[in-house]
């Protein structure tokens, strides 16, 4: 049984932020990709690659979140939540494409320095700035709740930094005449990128392995089971995220001594994982004996 909290509510604060992140960051990637193609900038053209991957990862995590409010079926007994992580994976493929992508032609240009226009590159970078930082705070309310709004979140933030950088590259270029510094910043940003959606895809494939939610010591979750009167052992222990902010937890508890309060014994560990772990999904198969998975010695399954 859940614990009773609200993900429509989230769901559609978080849908609105993204519409409102969505429009005008795919208005400007379009200016981007034009004014780096017409500057001759690789930074730009690096900054508005990011911007395009997040027209594509914001559109589809608006996409996952409709999905995921669809009542479950008889398919889907847990609904559609889980397009949210999916959606998150899609967004950290992409960034892991645009980096190696940009990195590449980084390598070709600094053997083939390019001509570039610093001016039309700076203007263009700061424009895109102002559009980062108006995303970024429509974004930043529920990033820590959801792993598809922190994905779209990371992408704005790693293109705002793209943008400051493209700024800095113009401006060098603008009194110095030193064009590789335009494949430098690219490579900058490309590098910073990385490291960030590698921690996005390493959470969105532990969901979807259904391992054991970062920040959950499932040694302690055991601890706490077991330290609720009457308890004699748990096993067949098994904690995972259905989606972000969605952690649930199935067990098998043996308590003799209270074989007839089944019901009383399950609410008391419902409360109790709720408040200590925020697990809202708890199941628990009471026992009076041990079944032979306790048996056989095994605790985590």
């Amino acid at each position: 049984m859940g614990s009773g909290h609200d993900h429509t509510t989230g769901s559609r604060s978080n849908e609105r932020a993204l519409w409102l992140a969505l429009v005008p960051t795919a208005g400007f990637t379009v200016a981007e990709v034009v004014g780096g193609l017409l500057t001759g900038s690789l930074a730009l053209i690096s900054d508005a690659s990011h911007m395009a991957t997040d027209v594509l990862g914001i559109a589809a995590a608006i996409l996952a979140i409709r999905i995921g409010r669809r009542p479950v079926d008889a398919k889907r007994s847990f609904g559609y939540e889980r397009f949210e992580v999916l959606a998150a994976a899609f967004n950290a493929v992409l960034l892991f494409g645009v980096g190696i992508y940009i990195l590449v032609e980084a390598y070709r240009r600094l053997s083939e320095p390019p001509q570039i226009q610093s001016t039309a590159m700076l203007i263009v970078a700061v424009l895109g700035l102002g559009v980062n930082l108006f995303s970024m705070r429509v974004l930043s309310r529920g990033k820590e709740e959801s792993l598809n709004l922190k994905g779209a979140y990371l992408e704005v933030w790693s293109d705002l930094l793209g943008s400051i950088g493209v700024i800095a590259a113009a401006l060098i270029i603008r009194f110095t005449g030193w064009t590789f510094v335009d494949s430098l910043v690219a490579v900058a940003i490309g590098l910073w990128v990385f490291p960030r959606t590698w921690a996005l895809l390493r959470d969105a494939v532990n969901i979807l392995l259904e391992g054991v939610p970062r920040g959950i010591d499932l040694e302690a979750v055991r601890g706490a089971i077991l330290k609720t009167a009457g308890i004699d052992n748990v096993h067949d222990l098994h904690v995972w995220a259905l989606t972000s902010g969605r952690i649930c937890l199935t067990a098998h508890v043996v308590a003799p001594t209270r074989a007839h309060e089944s019901d009383v014994l399950a609410a008391e560990l419902r409360a109790e994982l709720d408040q200590r772990f925020q697990i809202g999904h708890v199941t628990i198969q009471h026992e009076s004996v041990p079944c032979p998975d306790a048996a056989a010695g095994h605790r985590f399954l």
